[in-house]
């Protein structure tokens, strides 16, 4: 990974499906100093508690043939439910704050969620994205994988 180049005043972004952490850069593009400007989570409760029925069976008009339906991942829906409302936050965020840069830094599937639900004015924004899950590592652990 190259060293990625986040200017003083900058705000990074980082997140996964149920945590969100809003950084700004309060350091210079060398040395950055990452303080917390907004934290968001949400709690996932586990598979078991979410759905707990059989699949469905969809019977064909004709013949007595049966096929499986694909039941609905709720931790799919519910992570995309977060990420649209983290998107909605950080562009009120950006637009009363006047945000001129952001990082994004999530996990590759989060990334692509992000990319479709932030509208054009905050991903403008965007000078640098980053594809892995540090949302739960300790501010100084995020500044020191940002600056290597």
């Amino acid at each position: 990974m190259s060293t990625i180049r986040i200017p003083h005043g900058s705000v990074v972004l980082v997140c996964d499906g149920a945590k969100a952490l809003i950084l700004r850069n309060q350091g210079d593009a060398e040395l950055i100093n990452l303080i917390p400007v907004k934290v968001e989570s949400e709690y996932q409760p586990p598979a078991r508690e979410l759905g707990a029925d059989r699949e469905g069976r969809v019977y064909q008009s004709r013949g007595g043939a049966r096929s499986a339906v694909r039941q609905t991942d709720w931790h799919d829906r519910a992570e995309e439910a977060f990420v649209s409302h983290i998107c909605e936050k950080l562009v009120v965020f950006a637009r009363d704050e006047g945000i001129d840069e952001l990082v994004l830094v999530a996990p590759p599937r989060v990334l692509g969620l992000l990319r479709k639900q932030l509208d054009s004015s905050a991903h403008a924004l965007v000078i640098a994205e980053v594809a892995k899950d540090l949302v739960r590592f300790p501010i100084p652990e995020i500044e020191h994988y940002l600056s290597r």
